[in-house]
């Protein structure tokens, strides 16, 4: 699939979906998908013809409030998106934006930011962006699965291999098993040669893990046969205590979101100091990284889980599914 809007080609608006207000009660009410001022290049930033993007929870949470102040509305939504850029190369791009200045890895950055936060995002039919966050497009990779790649599988890829620094043969346990982070943990742990359990409270969830490459799933909270070498948690509050107990002495949770909340009923500080367990916290992951990711994908011929593609006019539809959680995998975008 490519681009058919001729390079260069642009009008002074374009489509695209954006918070214009926001509520924690009805956060779709402050969505609106119509047209938007089209970006400028500046500087070493490059504009992308976005041809998929995807959608993620951080939309949702933009336009709760979360991590969106109200005075930069309105505000272009989407982190992720595959493209092409002005010279038509194939490219994914990279949603971590650092400071001026910084070196070395980006997400360590205090002053970084996303694309959506303080920049307009991908859910539109152009983008800017820097052109150091461009990332070559494999040619194995198709527009939709490379629109996947840069936030949910990403974190993912980062959480499995930066930071629980698992090997082949580990048993990793997945906290929740349809998210996009979660979906992603699957299918990368299965392809990499670790033994990956999943847990879920819905049973079709359970049966999903098992069809991404899974090698048990169980019914949240439940007693597991022994004990694994990572957590990778997403959950938060709900799971807190079962991921402690669930690992092994010297085990390492990995922890990148907590969509029940972070204010645990119990810390398990008492099992985390004596079992001497690591606790991690991870976030989004490098340009580098992404590569590696694209790069992996393509090798081992993993197909990222696709809940749904829907046109970028129709994109209201894909931010209902998400906020009521009825998502099994990643939402794309045609844009």
């Amino acid at each position: 699939m490519t681009s058919d809007r001729p390079a260069g080609d642009y009008c002074e608006e374009m489509l695209a979906a954006a918070a214009v207000s926001q509520s924690t009660s009805d956060p779709l009410s402050g969505l609106l998908v119509g047209e938007q001022p089209e970006p400028e290049a500046r500087g070493d930033w490059v504009i992308v013809d976005v041809v998929m993007a995807s959608l993620n929870h951080h939309d949702v949470w933009s336009l709760k409030g979360v991590g969106l102040p109200a005075d930069r509305l309105p505000m272009i939504l989407g982190c992720d998106a595959a493209g092409t850029d002005p010279d038509g190369n194939e490219v994914l791009v990279h949603a971590v934006i650092p400071s001026p200045g910084w070196l070395g890895d980006e997400t360590l950055d205090p002053r970084r930011t996303l694309l959506s936060e303080l920049h307009p995002g991908t859910l539109a039919q152009r983008v800017a962006v820097p052109a150091a966050n461009l990332v070559p497009k494999p040619a194995g990779l198709s527009w939709e699965q490379a629109a996947c790649l840069p936030t949910a599988w990403l974190t993912a890829y980062r959480m499995l291999f930066t930071n629980a620094a698992v090997h082949p043969g580990d048993t990793v346990l997945v906290q929740g098993a349809a998210g996009g982070v979660a979906t992603a943990l699957i299918q990368l742990g299965s392809a990499a040669g670790l033994r990956v359990w999943a847990t879920s409270r819905d049973g079709a969830k359970r049966d999903l893990a098992l069809t991404l490459g899974a090698d048990a799933a169980y019914e949240t909270g439940a007693r597991l046969p022994e004990r694994v070498d990572a957590v990778l948690e997403t959950v938060g509050a709900a799971t807190w205590s079962h991921s402690v107990n669930a690992l092994r002495p010297g085990g390492t949770i990995v922890i990148s979101g907590a969509t029940s909340g972070d204010a645990p009923a119990k810390a398990e500080l008492t099992k985390i100091f004596f079992k001497q367990l690591r606790v991690i916290g991870s976030t989004m992951g490098t340009r580098d990284e992404l590569g590696r990711l694209a790069r992996f994908v393509v090798a081992k011929g993993i197909e990222p889980r696709i809940d749904s593609v829907l046109a970028l006019a129709d994109a209201r539809e894909g931010f209902a599914k998400l906020a009521d959680g009825a998502v099994s995998g990643k939402i794309v975008i045609h844009a």
